[in-house]
């Protein structure tokens, strides 16, 4: 049961990243640039998260240990994703909403299954099988055919 909640939630997410590039792009259009519409976006993102964040650890009792953590992780992560919502609001005008979404899933697809291979970051191994780079394959050629027809 729980399988299927993580999964809805996964396909809600992956609609509000399709709701969030146009009105990012709408944005960036208005200011008359796509960088002050990240930092729009990105302002907003962190007032609520650290407002979240501060209510949640008070609620669970839990104390972040931030000095076990190695540097990079507090900016890696920042910076992939300035980059990402950037790219996202320059690329939805030019490409379209669908076909901006369907060449951005198939990045993470594809990375993920990179990923997944190595066991990167800790997490558990999985082989790169032939399901696996045929699911790939076909979502590269839907990708391809919603910008092209």
């Amino acid at each position: 049961m729980m399988g299927l909640v993580w999964s809805l939630l996964g396909v809600l997410s992956g609609a509000f990243l399709a709701l969030q590039a146009p009105i990012n792009a709408a944005l960036g259009r208005g200011l008359g640039s796509p960088i002050a519409a990240a930092a729009a976006s990105f302002l907003a993102g962190s007032v609520l998260l650290v407002g979240l964040s501060l209510v949640l650890s008070q609620m669970q009792g839990v104390s972040s240990s931030w000095r076990d953590l190695p540097p990079w992780m507090f900016v890696a992560g920042g910076i992939l994703g300035a980059a990402f919502v950037t790219s996202v609001i320059v690329l939805t005008p030019k490409l379209g909403t669908a076909a901006t979404m369907g060449f951005i899933v198939t990045g993470q697809l594809l990375a993920g299954l990179a990923l997944d291979h190595l066991g990167a970051f800790g997490f558990l191994e999985r082989d790169l099988t032939p399901g696996r780079i045929a699911g790939a394959a076909l979502l590269m050629l839907g990708a391809l055919l919603i910008r092209v027809y």
